[in-house]
């Protein structure tokens, strides 16, 4: 509800930590690891424009109920795999499943009604529509879409009801609620955040997929964003993120995937990647363990 505290990101990712070490117990920090039980698998992606290989992902799995992060320096493929998963960009080749279905090629809505869902780095609210309409409208197997059961009005006004409180439910917990009837184009930069991460719980998704969250955020609205995103792992659902701020991937990560020139480099728990020399070089451009012999103690 509205008047329920923001998640604390600090208390909540404690809770996330524990999780994590139990159930990646014995699981080795090193690219293409295989995961206890993965919600998502990825085979040999391939995406090229032109001569370049943007995206080389031999193979990627996503822990079930915790939260990975997607890092890697500016241009490592990590928004363009992201694109190919979830079916709004195509790969040259490569196969991926959620929940063991296999969904490669799937559009993007009917990727989400079988529970992927995803945000933007450049949020995609419809400006022109109500808070509240922009939710209704990301809930699934609407009756009144189709044009005979809208000429019914039986056939859809229950699940109506239903779509309306379940959005309100939604906008309360992320303090929305207060701006359901405001248009979207209205809102600030961050409040287009928390909508597009609220509007895709609609769908009750097994898997969010979110594409820096906290870009262009106050830091206040950042630490409401973080409680939200480990609310979100805490309740059981898994988190597949990108994100810059090493700061927020050692906050609230439970496994840390690398990207670089659209390969998986190294992948491990937040302090197996901190101090990975792969993970150094990508980001630094230079050998960390060779400079670190030459350098005198």
């Amino acid at each position: 509800m509205s008047g329920d505290p923001t998640p604390d990101a600090a208390t909540t990712s404690a809770n996330g930590t524990a999780a994590s070490a139990a159930v990646l117990d014995g699981v080795p920090a090193e690219p293409g690891v295989a995961k206890p039980d993965p919600v998502l698998v990825a085979d040999a992606v391939r995406r090229r424009y032109g001569g370049v290989l943007a995206v080389d992902v031999d193979h990627l799995e996503v822990q079930r109920g915790l939260i990975t992060s997607l890092i890697g320096p500016n241009g490592a493929g990590k928004t363009t795999l992201f694109n190919l998963l979830t079916g709004f960009d195509h790969p040259d080749e490569g196969r991926w499943s959620l929940d063991g279905e296999e969904v490669a090629g799937t559009k993007p809505h009917r990727l989400a009604a079988k529970g992927m869902v995803r945000t933007f780095q450049l949020t995609k609210t419809l400006a022109r529509m109500t808070v509240l309409d922009n939710m209704k409208l990301a809930a699934p197997h609407q009756a009144g879409e189709h044009l005979l059961a809208a000429l019914i009005p039986s056939r859809w006004r229950t699940q109506e009801a239903e779509v309306e409180a379940r959005a309100r439910e939604l906008l309360g917990q992320f303090k929305l609620d207060h701006m359901a009837g405001d248009y979207a184009g209205g809102l600030s930069g961050g409040q287009r955040k928390l909508l597009e991460m609220a509007r895709a719980l609609m769908s009750s998704p097994k898997l969010v997929m979110l594409d820096e969250p906290m870009a262009g955020v106050n830091p206040a609205l950042t630490q409401s964003l973080l409680g939200h995103v480990t609310a979100l792992r805490d309740g059981g659902m898994s988190v597949l993120f990108v994100e810059h701020d090493m700061d927020v991937i050692m906050t609230i990560s439970d496994w840390v995937v690398c990207m670089a020139e659209g390969r998986i480099i190294a992948e491990g728990r937040p302090a197996d990647i901190a101090g990975n020399p792969k993970v150094i070089e990508a980001y630094l451009g230079f050998d960390h363990e060779a400079r670190a012999r030459e350098e005198p103690s």
